[in-house]
Formats: C-alpha cells, structure tokens, sequence
C-alpha cells in the first residue's frame, strides 16, 4: 500500500510538472502578444491621428487598449494558476519526502523540547529529525504548538481523545482537503500565520478617549464649512466659512496621528490577510452539519462570519491608505474628517476582531493539528489505528497494558525497520532488556514510547496491531550532565530515575510506562548491580510497568525475586569477521556479549601487553 502511495505521489508531481512546463510555454507567449498588442495599438493610433483621423484614432485607442487589457487579465490569471501548481507541487515533494525520510527535503519547524520534560528529549518528539519535523503540517503557530501539546501533554482526557480521533480519522478520508489547507496558506507567502502577533497588533490602541466627541464636533465644522462656504459663493454671506475651517484644521493637526495610524493599518491588514484567507477556506469546507470538521470550527459559525469581520477590515485599512498619497489625503481631510471617520472604524472592527480571535485560532488550531495527523496518516497507510482498551482501566476491570505486534519506529525508513512484539499487562509487568552494544536496545525501547504517543495524541502507530490503557509516560534514556546546574551525568541519571519512582507513587494517576535505558550506567559495576536490583525492585510494587535495558547479565536473576519481571535480549552473529545484527527480540536473558570483540574488530588491544 506504501508503494502504491508513492506512486500516486510521484505521478501528481509529474503531471503537476506537464502543466507548469504547458503553462510556462504559454504564459511566454502571451508576453509576446502583449508587447506586439502594445507596439500595434501605438503605432496605428498614432498613424491615424497624423492623418487627422481623430474619430478612427481614438476607436483604435480604445479597441487596442480593450484587447490589451483583456490579455492583460487573462495573462494574470495564467500567471496565478501557474504559481498554484508550483506551491502545488511543492507541497506533494514534501510528501514524497515524508515518506522516504529526506530530512533535507522536509521543512524544519521550530520548537525544541521543554526543559525537565519526562519524555520528549528521550523519544525525539520535537527538533529536527524527530517525529514533529516529519509530521508537522501545519500552517500557524497556535496550530504547531496545539500539535506540539498532544505529544507533550499526556494521557488527555478520554472523551477529547475520542472527539480528535475522530477528527483525525475524518480528515484522513480528506487528503486533499487537508493539502488545499496548506496550499491557501502558502498562496500568500511563506511565512506562518502568527496568531500572537496579530492578537499584539491589535492590543495596539488607536485613537483617543473621546475620539466619538472629536469626530462629532469635526463633522458639524466641515457641515458648517460647507454650508458658510456656499453661501459665501452665491454672495449671501461673507467669508465666514474661515473661521470654522480655521478651527476644523487646527482640531486636525491636534489629532492627526501622521504616519503611526497607516503603520498599524498596514501592519494589521498583513496579519488579518493569510487568516482571512485560510479562515474562508475553513467556512466553505465545514458547513455540512453532522461531520467532525463542522463541529471542530462551530466557533467560526457562532455570531458574524470571520470572513465578513475580515472583509469590513480590509475595506477599512484600503481607506486608510490614502495617507500614502499626502495631496489626495489632505484634499478629501479637507472636506471631512475621513481620517477620524475610519480611525473609529478601524477601533470598532479591531474590538470586535480581538474578541473573536481567540475562538478562531482556536479552531484554526485544532484543524491544523489533526490535518497533521490524517496527512501522516494518509502517507502511511500500512500503519494501523490503535485500539483503546477503555476510557478507565479501573471502572472496566481491565488491567493496564500494552500489547503489540510488528511494532516498528515511524522515524526509521521502511526498508532498514525491523519491528517486534511487545506484551506488558499488569501494574508491576518489567521486561528486562539485555544485549550487546549496538543491538537495539535503545532504539526498541524508543518504538515502544513514540508509538504510545502517537497511539495517545489520535495518529496511527506502526504496528500490525496495537492495544493500550491511558498511560503517563516517563522515560530515562537521553541523559545528559549539565555545566550550568553543576549536575554530572551519574546525579542527573539518579535524579530522572528519582522523578519516575515518585511518579509511580502517584496512585490515583494513569499508570506510569517507564523506558529505562542502561540503568546506572554512569557508576561502576558493583555499585551498578546493588542500585538497579533494589530499584527495579521498588518499580514493580508502584502504580506503573514497563521495560529496563541492561548490560548486566547478573540482573536477569531477579525474573526469580520479582513476580511481573520477564527477561528478553537482542543479540548479535559474527559473519566473515564482522558483528551481525538482526534487531529481534528474543526470550530470556542474553547469552552473549560483544564488547571485548567491537575493541578488536576496531584494533585496539583486549589484553595487557606482556
């Protein structure tokens, strides 16, 4: 199915290069036309006025300028089109990049892992080459830090986790749909839509307190003016209009707000621009009731439009914009108080904006972030949907657990994965992981906990199957010491151990899923065994199961101490005087080891000089 995905990819990004080639070729010959229309036009009007043929002349004037225009247009549209192809196109490359792992060609988002977090850095949930830089899709930054909250904050509620999937799983049926999302946001540029931004642009006052009071009393001047002045005119009166027009412009200059008002027209008019465009889009496409998306934007539906608030917007910010031309703006000042006119305007559809902004966002965000989702999903329809094993373990008599087959690692190309089994049910349930250096140790336990975020956030997971409780993850596989904190690797290694024995002490909580890589491995052997038997020990008696890789072969006794221990192990073979790795998981414990022969496969000596 993967295969057959890719090859739908690659033949839309053929044809979508048939057209831009087709459209190129033509749009260079309307160029052509358009100058010859051009140099044609000019040269038989100007012909026919020398002649004296004023009447022909000015009808070539106007036949050439009407068929220019006409082009002209027809040009611009072609041009368009052309441009939609390519951002198109581009948007199916970074597909077909997705899916055969060309971290070079994929995007890089922003975001790096909170500090302290008990599982992000461990699982490459954020950064580049990490689950979000191959998934992430979306569009604005409420989007991206909405999708970046499903991996990081977990397990959610049940019943929102039910309402996502089955967004997600709506959306995924609408590949194109999520696809022409992204492609009107790009229309525009490139850059995302910064909802903090714009929410900062409009925290911006304009105006003054009594702007209502200023602008009513200007109206009445330029009303008296005009009237003075037309009386004036026609000899009526003398020219008592200076006086009030000598008033009305000293009130302008008092409250002119010179080039500040046209920068914040400008700048909220940029901001609104993308929003007002993607926000359309959303409308359009949500108005079948009954269907997830429609309940995913119902903010956008409640009172006037996004769209109509955008549009009144924009209408208002293109008046404004006469302050660039300084004689028309002073000419039409002159008359009326425009510039006090649109300033109130301009603060009334700012408010209105401001108080909406937050629901539209909102909504923006939750579409974005699942169009992520059903886009992975989509682009790997070989991955399955996990199945919940129920809203609450407890209520339903189930024991917590996790249980797949042919579990892979997403962030691993399809033709180098090798994916496993995996069975833990039961508070108290370890699986001690040992095996040589290079086995996979690591990157099995990582499959195990990416997967489960996947599972938890609403995506698809790589596996055959899969079935889980809600769990809280903890993982302490990525340690690192710190220079700053003054923390060596061994101290900050206890301290994340410390944090996930607390969080299995924490019963009235989801059951903790702990990932420990290499238990103590930042202190020596004797100490090593003493710490990891009685720590493992404790974890079995807390609210919590999981999985600890060791190198320790003397710890695979304690499946005899510890009741819901299991021993599994990954090992190597030695073919034409190399190491071999096959990535299975096997039963038991380890039967061989591999370090003395890295040392000597690498030259470097494995026992003492005589």
């Amino acid at each position: 199915m993967a295969r057959t995905r890719t090859a739908q990819i690659e033949t839309i990004i053929r044809r979508a290069d048939r057209l831009i080639s087709h459209g190129t070729k033509i749009s260079a010959t309307f160029t052509r036309w358009r100058l010859a229309i051009f140099l044609m036009g000019l040269v038989c009007t100007v012909t026919l006025y020398k002649l004296n043929w004023y009447h022909s002349g000015n009808l070539s004037l106007a036949l050439f300028l009407a068929i220019f225009v006409a082009v002209a247009a027809y040009h611009s549209k072609l041009e368009s089109q052309i441009h939609r192809l390519r951002n198109w196109k581009e948007i199916k490359r970074r597909h077909l990049a997705r899916m055969n792992m060309d971290w070079s060609s994929i995007p890089a988002r922003p975001g790096e892992p909170p500090k302290a977090h008990p599982y992000a850095t461990d699982l490459d949930l954020l950064g580049n080459h990490s689950l979000t830089h191959l998934l992430d899709t979306t569009v604005s930054d409420h989007g991206r830090a909405r999708l970046h909250g499903w991996f990081l904050n977990q397990p959610p509620p049940p019943s929102q986790w039910q309402t996502r999937q089955v967004l997600v799983k709506e959306l995924t049926l609408r590949s194109l749909f999520c696809d022409r999302l992204a492609l009107e946001a790009t229309l525009t540029g490139d850059q995302e839509i910064n909802g903090t931004r714009l929410a900062a642009v409009l925290e911006h006052p304009i105006g003054w307190p009594n702007l209502n009071v200023v602008l009513a009393v200007q109206s009445l001047l330029a009303i008296i003016t005009l009237g003075l002045a037309s009386a004036s005119l026609f000899g009526l009166l003398p020219s008592y209009w200076i006086v009030s027009f000598g008033i009305y412009v000293l009130i302008y200059f008092m409250t002119d707000q010179g080039e500040e008002l046209l920068e914040h027209a400008v700048g909220l008019h940029h901001e609104t621009e993308r929003l007002a465009i993607v926000l359309g889009y959303l409308e359009r496409h949500a108005r079948r009731q009954g269907t997830a998306l429609a309940s995913a934007c119902a903010n956008l539906k409640r009172g006037a439009s996004p769209m109509q608030h955008l549009k009144q917007a924009a209408g208002t910010l293109h008046a404004i914009s006469i302050k660039a031309h300084p004689l028309v703006h002073l000419a039409i000042n002159a008359l009326c108080p425009w510039d006090l006119w649109f300033t109130r305007r301009l603060s009334q559809i700012q408010t209105a904006i401001k108080t909406r902004l937050p629901e539209w966002l909102d909504s923006l965000a939750e579409v974005e972030a699942a169009s992520a989702l059903a886009t992975f999903a989509f682009l790997h329809p070989d991955y399955t949907w996990p199945t919940h094993l129920g809203p609450d373990c407890e209520q339903n008599g189930s024991l917590p657990a996790i249980q797949a087959t042919r579990l892979g690692h997403p962030l691993l190309p399809m033709q180098t994965r090798v994916a496993n089994d995996v069975h833990l049910k039961g508070l108290g349930s370890i699986h001690l992981i040992t095996g040589s250096n290079m086995s996979g140790k690591s990157t099995f336990l990582r499959t195990i906990g990416i997967n489960l975020c996947l599972a938890q956030a609403g995506a698809p997971v790589c596996a055959q199957s899969f079935e889980w409780t809600w769990s809280r993850l903890a993982c302490c596989i990525r340690v690192h010491d710190s220079l700053d904190a003054g923390l060596s690797f061994f101290y900050a290694e206890v301290k994340r151990l410390k944090t996930i024995l607390n969080a299995t002490k924490e019963q009235p909580l989801p059951p903790v899923l702990f990932l420990i890589d290499e238990i103590f491995k930042g202190t020596n052997n004797r100490e090593r065994l003493i710490g990891s038997r009685a720590y493992i020990t404790e974890l079995s008696k807390g609210n919590g199961f999981g999985l600890v890789s060791t190198h320790d072969l003397e710890l695979a006794d304690l499946e005899q101490a510890v009741p819901g221990l299991m021993n599994a192990h990954f090992q190597e073979t030695v073919s034409a005087g190399s190491l071999q790795f096959d990535y299975r998981l096997r039963p038991g414990p380890c039967p061989t080891t591999n370090a003395l022969r890295i040392m000597e496969l690498e030259g470097l000596p494995i026992s003492p000089a005589p």
